[in-house]
């Protein structure tokens, strides 16, 4: 018996070391990913000999999101704060949030009444698209690289009925075209963009008047909008704003909250303590991106549930009701969007993979519970200390009421709790307190037959 268990206290052991090698390989290489992001996140300053008024690039090769939403408003405090000759965006990308785009176009504005002129270069090969087509169209000018975009422009309301996506179109188109009238832009080519879902290449958009210029990298833009000769800063988002940008992403909070709650219920089966303190984490982080982005109740209620049927693992035991709850949350989180405003949508056939594959690593947690931990914990309780209770016992020496009895073929502290018993005599085993077993005399059973005679 003290083999089986020291043997299972080995392969114990084993999978502790395992899980928390595991826990904190991520956490390292998470370290250095952070590390690297917020390097590449800081701000760098790159100022010309020449006198004159700076000009501030805002480096805005990011989604449209909260994070871009609050880069870009510590962009126009840092220009106004200057008192900078220009902002201008240099941009490449896919859009995003409606609501993070209007409030991008709200920092512009302010530039703009502060007297700071704001202009968007759209890079080579680069986007100015979805949500990102209106940023350009509020600036004052837009000029754009060799292969680069703008558009499509069509707002979607996420799992909204069709009168909700009219009438989301139909306010948008509106605002897009006086954006564009604003700038002496074509109202009629955006049209086609937020109405027929119509994007245009640097050489169609200068054409039809959507942009008002080309420009073959931002120097020669610089050039052309009379800025080469100021003094350049270069900011782009810092390691907060992109920590709120990742956090911006409803699939990535689903799954921090389902993983976190993983996580802890696997602590529990293994105690580290390390995997804890990553699941408190995780879901502490997915709770605060679903507060970010304004997650659908009907998506944060099905993600509770699952949590809940997770958790019930630890009582059940059998791996199912764990994989039942991350395919429910893999629902859940399909609905986190829900009733919110992008542009482009953000259910894409990537955010389908991803919900695929933590469906696939929820199959690989719950088979791991049920034909790994399972079988140890029915071995642990068949050959533990929990396997004496019920047994008889011989007292060797005499229990006043303390002594020692032999069960199942090992020596034990006992104590009585049915009197004094004498050594040699029978006692069955009731409970188990520290090392030391409490035992009691056998009950004897009334003889039924003698009765009757009686």
């Amino acid at each position: 018996m003290l083999n089986s268990q020291k043997q299972e206290k080995r392969l114990t052991l084993k999978h502790k070391t395992l899980f928390g090698s595991v826990v904190l390989g991520l956490i390292f290489v998470g370290l250095i990913l952070l590390g690297t992001s917020s390097l590449l996140g800081s701000t760098v300053v790159a100022q010309s000999t020449a006198s004159g008024k700076e000009v501030v690039i805002a480096d805005f090769n990011v989604p449209v999101d909260a994070g871009s939403a609050a880069f870009m408003s510590r962009v126009v405090s840092t220009a106004q704060s200057d008192n900078a000759a220009a902002i201008v965006i240099e941009m490449n990308t896919p859009g995003g949030s409606v609501s993070d785009m209007l409030n991008i176009i709200s920092s512009i504005t302010d530039a703009n009444q502060s007297g700071i002129p704001t202009y968007t270069f759209i890079v080579p090969n680069g986007a100015g698209a979805s949500a990102g087509s209106y940023i350009a169209m509020a600036t004052n000018k837009i000029l754009m690289a060799p292969g680069s975009a703008i558009g499509p422009s069509t707002p979607i309301v996420v799992g909204g009925t069709e009168l909700e996506q009219n009438h989301t179109q139909a306010y948008f188109l509106s605002y897009m075209q006086s954006l564009a009238q604003n700038w002496g832009r074509n109202s009629t080519a955006v049209y086609y963009m937020v109405q027929a879902d119509q994007a245009f290449s640097a050489n169609d958009a200068i054409d039809y008047h959507v942009a008002d210029g080309s420009a073959t990298s931002l120097s020669d833009a610089l050039n052309q909008l009379g800025l080469s000769a100021n003094p350049q800063v270069t900011v782009s988002e810092n390691l907060y704003e992109q920590i709120i940008s990742a956090l911006s992403n409803a699939t990535l909070d689903g799954i921090l909250f389902l993983v976190g709650i993983i996580a802890i219920v696997l602590d529990i089966y293994h105690p580290t303590i390390v995997l804890s303190v990553a699941g408190v984490i995780s879901i502490s982080a997915g709770l605060v991106g679903a507060e970010i982005i304004g997650a659908s109740l009907l998506g944060l209620v099905i993600l509770v549930v699952a949590a809940a049927l997770i958790i019930a693992e630890l009582k059940l035991g059998h791996g199912f009701a764990l994989i039942g709850g991350v395919i429910l949350g893999a629902v859940g989180i399909y609905f986190l969007s829900f009733d919110l405003q992008y542009s482009p949508s953000p259910i894409t056939g990537i955010v389908e993979l991803e919900l695929g594959l933590l469906v696939a690593f929820g199959f690989i947690v719950g088979l791991y519970l049920r034909w790994i931990i399972g079988p140890l914990r029915r071995r642990r309780k068949l050959t533990g200390s929990e396997a004496m209770i019920g047994k008889t016992a011989i007292a060797i020496t005499d229990l006043k009421p303390k002594g020692e009895v032999r069960v199942l073929g090992e020596m034990w502290r006992a104590k009585s709790a049915s009197g004094d018993i004498q050594k040699g005599e029978q006692v069955t085993v009731k409970a188990l307190e520290g090392l030391v077993v409490i035992v009691e005399k056998p009950q004897l059973k009334e003889d039924k037959t003698i009765k009757v005679n009686k």
